[in-house]
């Protein structure tokens, strides 16, 4: 799956990220939200990045039906242990979850909690990506980190 802004480059998503997506869709009424971190690559010479993997909800997460809050020590053990693992090329890009909708819209609090995460990240990145996944489609956000500013990819 592949997304491309106005002029930032590509982001492509692994298909096992996809079908990592598909697995925690809400399909059903007693579906929780689910979401965790995205991890990947910056390609050399070019604007383009690659999600390989993502985390996963985890014990200590916050899982509620229009509510995903993440343990963020949980999750930053395994961003830490995957950037060493791989010699520092795979980093932290951003943050992902799902909505109950079948065509995601950030609300409100994702905004708030989107920006938040562009102002406190440490990271190299002036960009952040934010995803969320529907009953049926996935979408898109790239966060900018100097000012904050937020757009939506197109699906290529």
């Amino acid at each position: 799956m592949i997304f491309k802004g106005e002029t930032e480059g590509l982001l492509k998503l692994s298909e096992k990220v996809v079908s990592v997506f598909h697995q925690y869709r809400q399909v059903s009424r007693n579906d929780k939200e689910a979401g965790g971190v995205l991890l990947g690559r910056f390609i050399q010479n070019s604007e383009d990045v690659v999600v390989d993997w993502v985390t996963v909800p985890m014990e200590r997460d916050v899982r509620k039906r229009y509510f995903f809050q993440k343990c963020r020590e949980d999750h930053q053990r395994i961003i830490h242990a995957v950037w060493e693992e791989s010699d520092g090329t795979c980093n932290y890009l951003g943050e992902w979850h799902t909505h109950p909708e079948p065509h995601p819209i950030p609300s409100p609090h994702d905004l708030r909690e989107w920006k938040k995460v562009l102002k406190d990240t440490i990271c190299d990145s002036d960009k952040l990506f934010f995803i969320i996944v529907g009953t049926k489609s996935v979408d898109v956000w790239v966060g900018l980190r100097p000012n904050l500013e937020i757009k939506k990819l197109t699906r290529c």
